[in-house]
């Protein structure tokens, strides 16, 4: 069975896409919206991954502005809500239990960030023997401007890596189309 996986998409990545951070897919959350209503209107699960930082100070901390999901990533109904604290979304939570109890064995993954979260859970998931697909337009890419490095070079280098020995890419009408 297939999943859908939505990562990260919470308000601190709209906050930094409308302070004009340097980014790749800026549009991608109506694009993780569309796929999300593809999964469901075939009965296929849409699952939620959210990041929680331990730090008081962190936009990403429970208390935060930032922590909540943005409306493309707001759980319905029983859809699961898995909360980590590492990068992976596998190695602080029981995702990889969770799929395997449901017989899921193919995963679709969105979110946010492509050269942090995305990757390392794509990685995580396919060393795991999960079949892993990475919507390459519904993934947020943001640069790393202590590195000066933009978003776009992170991004086509995450993306290449992944292709290469960890999962298919695709765009979004390939998943929508199937």
């Amino acid at each position: 069975m297939k999943a859908l996986i939505i990562i990260d998409m919470q308000v601190e990545m709209q906050r930094r896409i409308d302070a004009g951070r340097d980014c790749v897919n800026p549009d991608a959350p109506q694009r993780i919206a569309s796929l999300a209503e593809a999964f469901r209107a075939r009965g296929q699960p849409v699952i939620h991954i959210r990041h929680r930082a331990d730090d008081p100070a962190s936009p990403l901390h429970t208390d935060a502005a930032g922590f909540p999901p943005m409306p493309c990533a707001e759980a319905v109904g029983d859809e699961p809500v898995f909360v980590k604290r590492t990068s992976s979304g596998f190695a602080s939570t029981d995702l990889a239990a969770y799929l395997r109890n449901r017989g899921i064995s193919d995963l679709v993954v969105t979110g946010a960030v492509a050269g942090f979260c995305v990757n390392s859970t794509v990685r995580a998931g396919a060393d795991l023997g999960f079949g892993m697909t990475v919507v390459r337009d519904a993934v947020l890419g943001f640069d790393l401007p202590a590195a000066q490095l933009a978003a776009h070079t992170i991004f086509d280098v995450t993306m290449a890596h992944l292709e290469a020995d960890f999962a298919r890419i695709v765009d979004t009408a390939d998943i929508v189309n199937e």
